[in-house]
């Protein structure tokens, strides 16, 4: 029997709040006076957008896009209840949130037990009330593991991989959404409440040159004209061999774990050549065929500076994955791409499974 099972989610923060608030990111982005009329104007836009946009700037198509992102979630959520992991590994990005000014690691082990954390905070921000009508201070549980996760930093280190670990959140700071909306979605008819796996987490400085600069979100353009960029994050290159690293640690270990990515792909915010209007779906196709065509090296081969003109920052989390299913010679068995360009982001959903029972990608 298989030791590893392989997912891709979205972790989409605005799944998490209400239908009418889903375009929030784009109707705030259009009051940018430093964007081109013309860019901003739907009847410019692709067919599809402003289908989407409609009459009241996205309300009516935001509950069919969250309909499709909960199905391909409970897809995601039965191939992990048939596994029955031990634990989950989640690669998550840090987005300004347990790392600031003070450091900014490349990739990090959150060595935690359990954590209450507060899902919403981040949706309280935006005064987006959640989307199951729950307390804006509700908590749950994150079940952790120091233990396991304090050796699989130790095994990464003596394999030869610098990696960083945490012993205790930031204090006052958000647990990263990457992370806990993982959770959340996984467990979405509870919100995340009754979720009952083990979560490993690592960060990942998907944000790279964008982490301290743009504070891991959203910045108009003036703000953006003379800014200070900060180092590069790592590169998918680099994410990749941590995937494989985090395989070779783990394997036959005794444990079965669920490796997760968790992020949507091209985020239309980070986007600069498309104005933070949409997502830069071409490059999104371009590495989703190579993805369903088993093409590793076309992923490997990614550059950073491509990743940042595409707005795929966050992916880099999926460069982990892919790292991993490559070591461990595991093959896509079934994939979705679900595309938007009012929602900010496409989402992808993926699941990994040992390469002798596999079949062609459904």
């Amino acid at each position: 029997m298989a030791d590893v099972l392989g997912l891709g989610l979205t972790h989409f923060p605005l799944l998490g709040g209400l239908d009418e608030k889903m375009a929030i990111l784009l109707r705030g982005t259009l009051k940018d006076p430093d964007i081109p009329a013309a860019e901003k104007d739907p009847a410019n836009w692709p067919e599809r957008m402003r289908r989407e946009w409609g009459e009241d700037e996205g309300r009516s198509a935001a509950p069919a896009h969250r309909a499709e992102l909960v199905k391909e979630l409970a897809r995601c959520r039965e191939a992990l209840d048939e596994f029955a992991p031990d634990a989950l590994v989640v690669w998550g990005d840090d987005q300004y949130e347990n790392f600031r000014e003070e450091v900014v690691p490349p990739f990090c082990v959150l060595a935690y037990d359990d954590i209450e954390v507060h899902p919403f905070s981040l949706m309280n921000e935006y005064g987006n009330p959640n989307a199951w009508g729950r307390p804006d201070d509700m908590t749950f549980t994150l079940h952790g593991n120091r233990d396991w996760s304090r050796n699989l930093a130790d095994r990464l280190i003596t394999d030869g991989f610098d990696m960083a670990y945490s012993y205790r959140k930031r204090e006052g700071a958000h647990f990263p959404h990457a992370i806990a909306n993982t959770q959340m979605f996984l467990d979405y008819d509870n919100a995340g409440t009754e979720f009952p796996y083990p979560i490993i987490p690592i960060t990942v400085n998907c944000y790279g040159q964008h982490a301290i600069a743009r504070r891991g979100g959203l910045a108009k353009f003036a703000e953006i004209r003379d800014e200070q960029l900060d180092p590069i994050g790592p590169t998918p290159a680099r994410c990749m061999e941590l995937g494989r690293g985090v395989a070779r640690a783990l394997r036959g270990d005794g444990r079965r774990y669920a490796f997760v990515a968790s992020s949507s792909w091209s985020h239309a915010f980070l986007t600069d050549k498309l104005w933070h209007i949409r997502p830069d779906t071409p490059a999104d196709l371009e590495l989703y065929d190579a993805l369903l065509a088993g093409d590793r090296e076309r992923w490997r081969r990614t550059t950073s500076q491509e990743i940042v003109d595409a707005g795929q920052h966050e992916m880099l989390n999926w460069f982990c994955l892919l790292g991993a299913m490559d070591e461990l010679g595991m093959d896509l068995t079934w994939s979705t791409l679900v595309p938007t360009d009012v929602f900010n982001s496409n989402k992808c959903f993926a699941i990994f499974e040992e390469r002798a029972t596999t079949g062609a990608p459904a």
